[in-house]
């Protein structure tokens, strides 16, 4: 048997004044919102890259706080995506920032206005996760235990 290997994933979730972030991006299925999220790369913490995508995608440098949870989402035949969430504040916006190439804006999303756009998410876990956060689920940050590469 082959060996098998999910995506591993990044997500911020980030709220401030009862919005969620959210972007708006251009996607083989079209227009779709999703939360700032993206690969994790190598070499980096999945802290590190959770910052990283953020500000690419939406010109907000964020502070990791908590991890939300971790979500698994089949996507097709012999692919998965691991995402791991984290609950993120709002440090400092870059005004006119150029964002990731699909990106067409960042918003700032009430949960009736993430629910009334339900039919345009990247994946239902993006719902999930503002569900959760709202719910209060999370996890102190030390739940992960990162080393530098051998």
């Amino acid at each position: 048997m082959t060996q098998w290997k999910p995506n591993a994933t990044v997500a911020a979730i980030v709220e401030r004044d009862g919005r969620f972030l959210l972007v708006e991006e251009q996607t083989k299925q079209g227009i779709r919102f999703n939360q700032p999220a993206g690969h994790w790369e190598y070499g980096e913490t999945l802290q590190q890259a959770v910052i990283r995508e953020t500000q690419e995608e939406t010109g907000w440098l964020v502070e990791p706080y908590a991890l939300l949870g971790i979500y698994t989402a089949p996507a097709a035949e012999q692919c998965t995506y691991l995402r791991f969430a984290f609950l993120c504040r709002p440090v400092s916006e870059t005004v006119n920032a150029t964002l990731d190439d699909g990106i067409i804006a960042a918003h700032w999303l009430t949960l009736e206005q993430i629910r009334a756009c339900q039919s345009q998410h990247r994946s239902h876990i993006v719902l999930l996760c503002v569900e959760d956060a709202l719910a209060g689920k999370h996890y102190p940050l030390s739940l992960i235990q990162e080393f530098p590469p051998c």
